[in-house]
């Protein structure tokens, strides 16, 4: 299946508005990705298919996690842009930033973003200790934080009322035992993988 169809066939199977602008949006996001990564690596992923599957849709389940009420999110830990360009891609109201520490994936992510015609979007080259003076309506990550360390390094940049939204794996019930926080979790399966990911959602 070429990318274009896996990308309309699985935002269709999560119930996400799809037209050519956005096809074509990370179409152009697929073929900057490629680029970089014969120089740096960006990704390990290298396939098309795996790339929309794994990076793109992956991404997408986030939504299911943020609100009418979130007007700005922080992806922490971007890297590549995931989840936060593909967020930005499928809601462009949002104000998105990208905090991205490593100089190259950094530089990455302004170019994309200026390659994608994307406005409302800020890079942030330094990690999430270091933001100082901002706040945000809702995080996100793919970063390997544990749920009780991005719950305490948000506390200083978070909106009150605000949440974070992540992804974990199959053990991610011993993470949350004995927290005592308020925290939801949506079990979505990935399209054309199978694989079942738990979007933990925690409001402070």
């Amino acid at each position: 299946m070429e990318p274009r169809e896996t990308l309309r066939k699985g935002l269709d199977t999560l119930g996400l508005p799809c037209d050519e602008a956005t096809v074509a949006r990370f179409m152009a996001y697929l073929a900057e990705l490629k680029k970089w990564n014969r120089a740096y690596s960006i990704t390990s992923i290298r396939d098309d298919h795996e790339v929309v599957v794994s990076h793109f849709l992956d991404s997408a389940l986030y939504l299911r996690g943020l609100q009418d009420s979130v007007g700005s999110v922080a992806d922490i830990g971007s890297g590549g842009g995931f989840p936060g360009v593909p967020i930005k891609i499928l809601s462009p109201e949002l104000d998105v930033h990208l905090v991205e520490p490593n100089r190259k994936k950094a530089s990455f992510l302004r170019t994309l973003t200026g390659r994608l015609g994307l406005s409302g979007v800020t890079v942030h080259e330094m990690r999430m200790e270091q933001l100082r003076g901002i706040r945000f309506d809702a995080l996100v990550t793919r970063a390997l934080f544990s749920v009780r360390e991005l719950r305490e390094g948000a506390t200083p940049i978070l909106n009150e009322g605000g949440r974070l939204v992540l992804s974990k794996g199959p053990k991610y019930e011993e993470e949350l035992r004995g927290l005592d926080f308020q925290y939801e979790v949506l079990d979505m399966e990935l399209p054309f993988s199978g694989a079942l990911r738990h979007i933990i959602v925690i409001r402070l």
